[in-house]
């Protein structure tokens, strides 16, 4: 008796209940650590980021509260010694031989690895501090715009018209300029008080959308308050978007701070930050690239780390994400896009899964109609 072939809807329907059963019966705190956690990409992120802020903090200590935390190496930022070796080069010999400056010294002695791993920490509290403050700010200017609409969209989104026209390098400079004196975390609360406006207007879009879905409708109904309706259901519903705009805002910051501090408006001596190094060094980068070397490559180690996080808990939150845990994501997509030879992307690929895991699921094709009705 001939096996009656499944139509292009019934095939993806089943292929659709197979990703249901991967979340059937768990929280959406579960849900959400299992998408993380099989985010290679964001995951190995995270791992060298914990690792930068380890290496970091335990390195020349820091300050909290006013209380000094030591750290196991023996320089300091502020200290000279004489130049161990010729033009400073460092004394790091591959692969564990550190030496006493593994990376460097200035031409006047400082040891280029307290400056970066001092830098690195500015660098830091700029990006966690005004990634808060525009985070914020931006959350609750977005979400009152665009949830009560009328006269206070209208007031709230020429407040923020007026800060978008103003070139944002142009005001960070002044800003910097101003508080720069009194370091990296009064720096990051001026910028971040500007630096919302991006998101605000992002949050708006999206609370404007999801305010007529039903979930809301059924809130109203049940007795819900606006403020409860706002933060409780439509909030967590944007969480997806307003993530990745806030990772993006804080890896910007890290290269807006560099920038300020490259133009001398930034974090101010006696303090540090990788930018006012590279300032400071800038001509010797055809003789000693070393003093280079280091500084870019922490500002580009952090801020990738930051957005490839940002990515990671953008697929993880999103209610709407549709991709298999445990399959290929984004960044296999990207290089096969590229290269060819990397199949597979951030949905179920059916062609190719199936051609290999022919055990999983049944899926025939007749016509590519299921082709085009999944995609």
């Amino acid at each position: 008796m001939a096996t009656k072939e499944p139509t292009p809807t019934e095939s993806l329907n089943e292929v659709l209940t197979i990703e249901q059963r991967e979340v059937e019966g768990l929280s959406q705190a579960t849900i959400v650590r299992r998408r993380f956690f099989r985010h290679r990409g964001a995951v190995s992120a995270m791992i060298v980021l914990g690792l930068l802020f380890i290496l970091i903090y335990s390195s020349i200590g820091f300050d909290i509260f006013g209380i000094k935390v030591p750290g196991w190496y023996p320089h300091t930022y502020l200290q000279r010694f004489d130049v161990a070796l010729p033009g400073g080069q460092p004394t790091w010999v591959l692969p564990f031989d550190f030496g006493e400056f593994p990376f460097g010294q200035d031409e006047i002695g400082r040891d280029i690895f307290a400056l970066v791993m001092r830098g690195a920490q500015q660098s830091i509290t700029v990006m966690v501090v005004y990634g808060f403050v525009a985070g914020v700010l931006g959350i609750v200017v977005g979400a009152i715009a665009g949830f009560y609409r009328g006269w206070v969209d209208a007031v709230l989104m020429r407040i923020t018209d007026v800060i978008i026209i103003v070139p944002f390098l142009i005001l960070a400079a002044v800003i910097g300029r101003a508080t720069g004196d009194f370091g990296a975390f009064a720096l990051a609360v001026a910028l971040g008080l500007f630096g919302w406006t991006a998101l605000a207007r992002l949050v708006r879009g999206e609370f404007l959308s999801l305010r007529e879905r039903e979930f809301v409708d059924a809130a109203r109904v049940a007795g819900a308050s606006n403020p409860h309706i706002l933060f409780r259901h439509i909030l967590p519903n944007a969480m997806g978007v307003v993530i990745v705009a806030i990772s993006l805002l804080m890896s910007g910051a890290i290269l807006t701070e560099a920038a300020l501090s490259f133009l001398g408006v930034g974090v101010q001596s006696p303090d540090v930050s990788l930018g006012q190094i590279l300032n400071q060094y800038q001509g010797a980068f055809s003789t000693r690239p070393w003093l280079f070397w280091w500084p870019g490559l922490f500002i580009i180690l952090l801020a990738l780390c930051v957005n490839f996080i940002g990515d990671g808990l953008r697929d993880a939150f999103d209610p709407r994400q549709r991709r298999m845990p445990g399959k290929r994501g984004p960044y296999r997509q990207a290089f096969g896009a590229m290269f060819g030879g990397f199949s597979g992307g951030g949905r179920y690929d059916t062609d190719q899964e199936d051609a290999r895991n022919p055990g999983v699921v049944e899926v025939t094709y007749a016509d590519d109609e299921l082709r085009k009705e999944s995609n």
